[in-house]
C-alpha cells in the first residue's frame, strides 16, 4: 500500500464520483479506478458499492474515517519537519522511565511547553534507561530520565535527585502503620518490576537485599510500575517504590517508610556526549532552575 492509495481514496470518498475525483486529482479516470482496485485487492475487501450512486461499504466508511486521520497526522508531521529543517521550530526528544513522572519531570514538561521564545516540538517516549541509552546513541531522543547508572563513553549521566524508597502494601496488611526493615520484607511475597530488559530497577532492589545477606521471595514479576502496584492492591505481595509514587491515592494499598534511610532510587539524567542542541540547552537550564527551587542548585550542564 502506498501513500497515493490513501490520498486517492480520500478524494473519491469525499466526491463519491470517479470523474470528479479524477479531476480533483489531475489524473485520468482509468488510472484512478486501477489504483482503487489495487487498494481493495490489498485489503481483501470491497470499499465501494459500484452502482448509481456510488456508495462506500461499511468497510469503506471505516477505512475512509481512519485513513483521513492518518493523512491529517502525516500533514502535521510534514509541516513540523519543514519548520524544524528551516530553523523555525526546535525538536526535543525526551525518553522517560514511568516512575520519573512522579518527580520533577511533569514540572519540566509544563515549562518546556509554555516557552514563548523558543518554539519547541516535544517528543515524549516511555522507555527504560537501557532503551534510553540506545535511543540517545541513535539520535532518536535528546535527553532521558531513568533510574539506572550506565557505563557508556558516549553517554553523560547525572543524578538529579535521590528518591527514598517506601514499601507499598495491600490495604489491611498487618505491617501497615509502622516503619519497616528490609529484613521484614524478605519474609513477604514480593512483586518485582521490571522483568525486562535487564539490568533495571529490579536489579537495584535485589542488590539492596543481597547487600544485607537477604533473598527476596518473588511472587510475581511484571514490567510496569502501575501493574506492580495493582498486583499489590490485589494482595499478590508487597513491593518497593520511590517515595514520589505516594502521590497516588488508592484505597487498596498503603505505604510505609523504610528504616534503612540509605535505601534510595536515583532519578538520572542521560544525554549524549558533546555540544547540546538549542532545545537541549534550554531544557538543561530549566532543569537547573527547578533544582535550585527545590534546594539542589548544582548545575546539570557539564
Amino acid at each position: 500500500m502506498e501513500l497515493r492509495h490513501l490520498r486517492y481514496f480520500q478524494v473519491l470518498g469525499e466526491t463519491l464520483n470517479f470523474t470528479r475525483a479524477a479531476e480533483r486529482l489531475h489524473i485520468a479516470q482509468p488510472p484512478l479506478s486501477r489504483q482503487i482496485q489495487q487498494l481493495e485487492d490489498e485489503l481483501g475487501v470491497l470499499l465501494l458499492e459500484r452502482g448509481r450512486p456510488l456508495r462506500l461499504t461499511a468497510a469503506g466508511r471505516f477505512f475512509f474515517e481512519h485513513s483521513n486521520r492518518v493523512l491529517e497526522q502525516l500533514g502535521k508531521v510534514c509541516d513540523n519537519t519543514r519548520r524544524i529543517g528551516l530553523g523555525h521550530k526546535t525538536w526535543l526528544g525526551i525518553g522517560f522511565a514511568p516512575s520519573t513522572l512522579y518527580g520533577v519531570l511533569p514540572q519540566l514538561i509544563r515549562r518546556l511547553r509554555s516557552n514563548e521564545t523558543l518554539e519547541l516540538e516535544l517528543g515524549l517516549s516511555e522507555m527504560t534507561t537501557l532503551q534510553q541509552v540506545e535511543a540517545l546513541k541513535a539520535g532518536r531522543i535528546d535527553i532521558g530520565f531513568g533510574r539506572i547508572h550506565i557505563d557508556d563513553p558516549a553517554i553523560v549521566q547525572r543524578v538529579l535527585t535521590e528518591d527514598r524508597l517506601v514499601v507499598a502494601l495491600p490495604a489491611g496488611h498487618r505491617l501497615l502503620g509502622q516503619a519497616l526493615t528490609l529484613e521484614q520484607l524478605a519474609n513477604e511475597p514480593f512483586v518485582l518490576y521490571p522483568a525486562n530488559p535487564r539490568p533495571s530497577y529490579a536489579d537495584h532492589v535485589i542488590a539492596l537485599f543481597n547487600a544485607r545477606g537477604l533473598n527476596l521471595k518473588i511472587a510475581q514479576w511484571t514490567n510496569e510500575l502501575q501493574t506492580a502496584i495493582g498486583l499489590v492492591g490485589a494482595g499478590i505481595g508487597v513491593t518497593l517504590v520511590p517515595a514520589s509514587v505516594q502521590v497516588l491515592h488508592r484505597d487498596d494499598i498503603g505505604f510505609c517508610p523504610l528504616l534503612e534511610t540509605a535505601a534510595t532510587s536515583p532519578i538520572i539524567l542521560s544525554r549524549r556526549v558533546g555540544e547540546p542542541s538549542p532545545g537541549l540547552t534550554h531544557c538543561l537550564h530549566l532543569i537547573a532552575q527547578l533544582r535550585a527551587e527545590i534546594g539542589r542548585d548544582d548545575p546539570v550542564i557539564s
